[in-house]
């Protein structure tokens, strides 16, 4: 990602030099020069120094990106749909939003039953068939089998990523966290990446690849969400026009917030979990209704996929019943622990916080690294991720013949230990009869099946130190390469098989002085290092909570998992803050840097080019040389007007978008003479459904001479009651308030009033208000923060 992010920023400073106008929807002040140059010379004449180019990689190319339109907007037209509801409409508009959970909750259940079942099923026939060759000692046989299918499977993935869905390659989570945010991720949740998702998924952990199906799971309920919340595929023109009220950005982003959830709930098989996963992790805005819903949500998943458990358990799923969706039960260990047992419990926690922070650090540098090869085009990247998964069976395979063999426990019968490639913890593999290689049972089975294992409780003479130590190296670097190549993937699994090892093995160090299980000393350690990578607590203790079914775990969980993420904290940033900022994505922060009390939205409105304004009736030729020069996407309305006993005033009449331009304009919604038009005028030509949708760009408007010499009444479609600061406030001030309303405009009036005053001193957008494009503007800041901590 490193040279895209640098060639992003490049193409960011070559925009800023050659256009003035390349801002999504920065909305500037204007006015000190006629008219007809408000668009054009002011804002090429002004030296532009804070920089406004929004530009991210979204899948892999460096795109533009726009804002999202989470604010109620309060026009004439929105206050008459409100008065003129019925009771009737109100219930069938509630009645649908949970009828879209139902359905969001039903088709993850049953997508991630499905993806368990191929993988559990590919990889474990796989298994199998290696174990049959090497039970007959055809050692190279079953290599050259298994690294064949494994490439095959990978080969499948990549090629569906790199040619027909790139966006579909990674977790998904970090842009699930901007979208949510309120930026806008084009292609991320369209048909086609939920196809290639779903079978990527399939493909790349069949493979034995050191990923996990968590993070695409997640990112595969809000693709599900998405088209449910817009009536279908856009790209396909497949369209339910009933359910076409809730395809607008706030409705679209409640529902992904559910689909979000629902992919951790099926992953996990943890519905609260789901539900402060989304609370906790990738969610800005909540409210008590979207947590009712979320919570419907996440039950449905659990009862599709407790019935699809049932069945299979009678084994009409093939391998699907033995396995199973990733469940860790541990409730049957007596979970005891004494004041002593707090020592390894803290040195978990330690490790786990710099662990985590130094994992990031790492694939923060893999991924830059990654970035320079993907450039060089697909087949680079098919290269990559053949590479990756050969070297991985390779590893795999050849790893446990560097162990030495256990013999079974006497107690045991023959049928349990050992077994021939079937789920367990006695796989004989290259071992006599009677004895079992228990390296083998971590590496040669499903990422499930080995972290059930290394979870199993009453089991602390099974592993050597020497296995679990291969097993950790062995998958802390295969979390580094396998992470960044074109396959959907996802980092819980890896990180949780890396934090079990180590934690295992903390449980055999402290064997003589401790009375713990080991295999709660593994969920801790898988805990302490998702808090320490991840930087979660609340939805991971819980997760946990719900994975291994003994709330007994509840108070030393809690324990290492505060450890953990204080210790992370102290280091680098979570792994999916360190992706959004790779990927150059606009995401604000919960809490504004301590540098931003010291400058004021005045400030940053100084060095940013004039604001262009529109009045409440505007000439057609004004409209259009506004939107073809301009790529805002929100224009002040300013009218004059006549105040008894005062005179003539200016007025901030409100805030119009673009898409509601482009609506009128396409509509041809023009008058003949400059007048306002009439409510009946209105409601006869324009509908709610059709101001909550986009309206393309304005190369679609034709329009004919006669007609550009006509007007428009912007009135009915202003939004009269945008928010607003004044020009004296704090940048940290305006940031809380922009990011907890989810806003994309905010205005910026005048400290004070009088005719020779402006009515508006400039507009303020999220691209605004992100740290290094102020510091791009203002230097000094940081640096003077920097000498008062010194001192």
């Amino acid at each position: 990602m490193g040279t895209a992010f640098d060639q992003m920023e490049e193409e960011s400073d070559q925009l800023a030099e050659t256009t003035t106008y390349h801002m999504e929807e920065q909305t500037e002040p204007q006015e000190s020069e006629p008219k007809s140059n408000s668009v054009y010379q002011p804002l090429l004449k002004r030296n532009r120094t804070l920089s406004s180019s929004p530009l991210a990689i979204i899948g892999t190319k460096v795109s533009h990106i726009e804002s999202l339109d989470y604010e109620i907007n309060e026009n004439d037209l929105f206050k008459h749909d409100w008065r003129s509801r019925s009771r009737v409409q109100v219930l069938q508009y509630t009645f649908l939003k949970w009828l879209q959970a139902f359905l969001v909750g039903l088709l993850t259940g049953v997508t991630a039953t499905l993806i368990n079942l191929a993988v559990q099923n590919i990889a474990g026939y796989k298994l199998l068939a290696v174990f049959h060759y090497i039970k007959k000692k055809r050692y190279m046989m079953g290599f050259f089998f298994m690294a064949g299918v494994n490439l095959l499977l990978t080969l499948v993935a990549t090629v569906l990523c790199v040619f027909f869905a790139p966006t579909a390659a990674g977790p998904g989570v970090p842009e699930i966290k901007a979208y949510l945010n309120g930026v806008d991720t084009p292609g991320m949740y369209d048909a086609t990446t939920l196809f290639v998702k779903i079978i990527g998924s399939i493909g790349a952990v069949s493979a034995g690849l050191d990923l996990g199906k968590e993070g695409p799971l997640i990112h595969i309920g809000a693709c599900i969400a998405s088209l449910i919340g817009q009536g279908g595929s856009d790209n396909y023109q497949i369209k339910w026009h009933w359910i076409r009220y809730f395809n607008n950005d706030r409705d679209r982003r409640d529902i992904i917030t559910y689909g979000a959830s629902s992919g951790v709930c099926a992953a996990f098989n943890a519905p609260v979990g789901g539900v402060l996963f989304s609370l906790e992790e990738v969610a800005t805005w909540w409210r008590s209704a979207l947590l009712w819903r979320t919570f419907f949500t996440t039950a449905i998943v659990v009862v599709v996929l407790r019935a699809f458990i049932d069945y299979c358990k009678a084994g009409d799923c093939g391998l699907f019943g033995e396995g199973g969706l990733i469940m860790f039960d541990v409730s049957g260990v007596s979970v005891t622990y004494h004041f002593v047992d707090l020592i390894p419990i803290t040195v978990i926690g330690i490790i786990g916080g710099l662990l985590g922070s130094l994992y990031n650090y790492l694939l923060h540098k893999v991924l830059r690294v990654y970035s320079l090869i993907n450039e060089k085009g697909r087949l680079a990247k098919i290269l990559l991720s053949l590479t990756v998964a050969l070297f991985t069976s390779a590893c795999q395979y050849g790893l446990p013949f560097l162990v030495s063999c256990k013999p079974c426990d006497p107690s045991l019968v023959d049928s349990i230990c050992p077994n021939t490639g079937r789920m367990g913890n006695f796989k004989q593999f290259n071992c006599p009869k009677g004895h079992y290689n228990d390296l083998a049972t971590l590496l040669l089975t499903t990422n499930d099946d080995a972290v059930r294992n290394i979870f199993s409780s009453n089991t602390s003479t099974e592993y050597q130190t020497i296995s679990l130590f291969i097993f950790f190296a062995l998958y802390c670097i295969l979390g580094l390469i396998t992470f960044g190549i074109a396959v959907p993937s996802g980092l819980f699994l890896p990180i949780l098989l890396m934090g079990s090892s180590y934690g295992r093995m903390v449980g055999i160090a402290m064997e003589p002085y401790a009375k713990m299980d080991q295999g709660l000393y593994a969920v801790l350690g898988a805990a302490s290092l998702m808090a320490g990578s991840m930087r979660m607590t609340v939805s991971i203790c819980v997760i946990f909570l719900e994975l291994t079914n003994n709330l007994l775990l509840l108070p030393i969980t809690m324990f290492v998992l505060l450890i953990a993420k204080s210790v992370g904290d102290c280091f680098i940033p979570s792994i999916y803050e360190i992706i959004l900022d790779l990927k150059g994505l606009p995401f604000l922060e919960a809490h504004p840097k301590p540098w931003m009390r010291n400058i004021t939205v005045g400030d940053l409105a100084a060095v940013k080019p004039p604001v262009v304004t529109l009045s409440g009736i505007e000439k057609v030729s004004r409209l259009l040389d506004v939107l073809r020069n301009t790529t805002h996407n929100g224009f002040p309305v300013v009218n004059n007007i006549v105040v008894p006993h005062v005179g003539q005033v200016t007025e901030v009449h409100g805030l119009v978008l673009r898409a509601h331009l482009l609506l009128m304009l396409k509509k041809k919604w023009l008058l003949q003479e400059r007048r306002r038009t009439e409510e009946w005028e209105i409601r006869e030509r324009i509908s709610c459904v059709d101001v909550t949708e986009r309206w393309g760009k304005i190369k679609e408007v034709t329009l004919t001479k006669e007609e550009t010499e006509m007007y428009v009444d912007l009135h009915p479609l202003t939004n009269t009651t945008p928010y607003t600061v004044v020009e004296t406030t704090s940048v940290a001030k305006a940031m809380v308030q922009f990011r907890e309303v989810g806003l994309r405009h905010m205005l910026i009036l005048p400290k004070y009033s009088g005719p020779a005053v402006p009515p508006l001193v400039g507009i303020l957008t999220r691209h605004d208000l992100r740290a290094h494009n102020i510091l791009s503007a203002f230097p000094h800041l940081e640096k003077s923060h920097a000498g008062r901590k010194r001192h």
